[in-house]
């Protein structure tokens, strides 16, 4: 069964793959893109607009803003490589400050112990374990809407906060 040349699955076909049971393929057409995708590159054109039919509709009277105001806005910015790569290694710092937290708080809760009530010492060291990832946590929480070096800026600032002084110091 020959197919034809411009067939791009060709190499994903069998002979004998046209079975009764399989869904037939879609036909695709080389005019339009999906949704939110540009053609770039040597030879790309500028493609033709979505037909009215798929654009956003108007919103409601409730709401505020119109399906113009949203389309201008565009679709959400994504984090770039280095943004993600700075958080990864965020999260790392604070992941081990919950470790150093949780080292340096075990080797001075003998020494805590003799001035505090045992019933003042325990919660204190959970709440001092617990702090690194409940900023981290918040904080990526409470600046999703906001741009990304305000959430940089709260990270570091904690990172800078929450250092496991008594693990540092080796107390």
């Amino acid at each position: 069964m020959p197919s034809e040349p411009r067939d791009d699955e060709d190499a994903f076909r069998w002979e004998g793959d046209d079975s009764p049971t399989r869904p037939p393929r879609p036909e695709r057409s080389e005019t339009s893109l999906p949704p939110g995708f540009r053609a770039v590159g040597r030879g790309s054109a500028p493609q033709p607009a979505a037909p009215a039919a798929e654009q956003d509709p108007v919103p409601p009277a409730g709401e505020k803003g119109s399906g113009e105001d949203r389309a201008e806005a565009g679709p959400p910015a994504s984090l770039g490589n280095v943004a993600l790569v700075t958080l990864g290694l965020l999260g790392g710092i604070y992941l081990l400050y919950t470790v150093g937290w949780a080292l340096g708080g075990a080797r001075t809760a003998l020494v805590i112990s003799a001035f505090l009530a045992p019933w003042a010492v325990v919660p204190a060291q959970w709440a001092a374990i617990a702090a690194p990832v409940l900023w981290f946590g918040v904080s990526m929480l409470l600046t999703r809407a906001s741009a990304t070096w305000v959430r940089f800026v709260w990270l570091i600032v904690g990172a800078f906060l929450l250092v496991p002084w008594p693990f540092v110091s080796g107390v």
